[in-house]
This record gives structure tokens, C-alpha cells and sequence, in this order.
């Protein structure tokens, strides 16, 4: 499954790196304390967290994530859109909870860390 699939059955709003949706995502993981992404993202996962800092961009570059997507409508700083723009890292928002989406996610196939 690829980027532009889930973007367009989960409806998500894409805020950065839009020409890098043919992607393949091949897992996921979901958090927001960065050092455990660190420790257990792999390359190719999607990773959903509500945070919005610059500093989250720094972490998909790192662990070479596929996206970061952001749960509960939250709003990326303008920096982070800048960061990721600027590295080609997707970055992706959502109105639903990280729950519901994890949810959503496991039933389009997306499996976990």
C-alpha cells in the first residue's frame, strides 16, 4: 500500500512532501515520546503521533519513516511544514483520534511494529 491509497481512504490532509505520496508503506507505529520511535520505527513504517514540533521531521528523516501522520486535527507548527518540505518527508493530518486511525489502519492491512 502507498501513501496516495491511505491518503485517499482515510480522507487525510496532506501538509508537506506532496510528491512523495507513491511511497510504500509497510508498517506503523504509533507515539509520541521520539526517543521510542527512535528506538522501534523502521523504514518504511507511518508514524502516528500528535505532535507537531519541528523536531518530529528530524526522527522520520533518522529512522526513514514513510510519513508522519498527526492525529486529533491538530496543526503542524510552520516550521515543521517547512522541515518537512524541505527534507521530502510526507507529512499528513487527520481529524480522528490516534486510536481510531490505528484502527483504520490495521484494517486497510498496515501492520504494527
Amino acid at each position: 500500500m502507498t501513501l496516495a491509497d491511505l491518503v485517499e481512504r482515510l480522507h487525510l490532509k496532506v501538509f508537506a512532501s506532496q510528491g512523495s505520496l507513491g511511497r510504500p508503506v509497510t508498517g506503523g507505529l504509533v507515539g509520541d515520546l521520539l526517543s521510542d520511535v527512535m528506538a522501534h520505527g523502521r523504514k518504511d513504517d507511518l508514524w502516528v503521533t500528535i505532535q507537531v514540533h519541528p523536531n518530529i521531521v528530524a526522527v522520520a528523516v533518522l529512522k526513514d519513516l514513510a510519513a508522519i501522520l498527526i492525529a486529533g486535527g491538530r496543526e503542524p507548527a510552520a516550521e515543521t511544514v517547512r522541515k518537512a518540505e524541505s527534507e521530502n518527508v510526507p507529512l499528513l493530518g487527520s481529524p480522528l483520534g490516534a486510536f481510531t486511525l490505528v484502527g483504520r489502519l490495521t484494517e486497510l492491512g498496515v501492520q504494527g511494529t
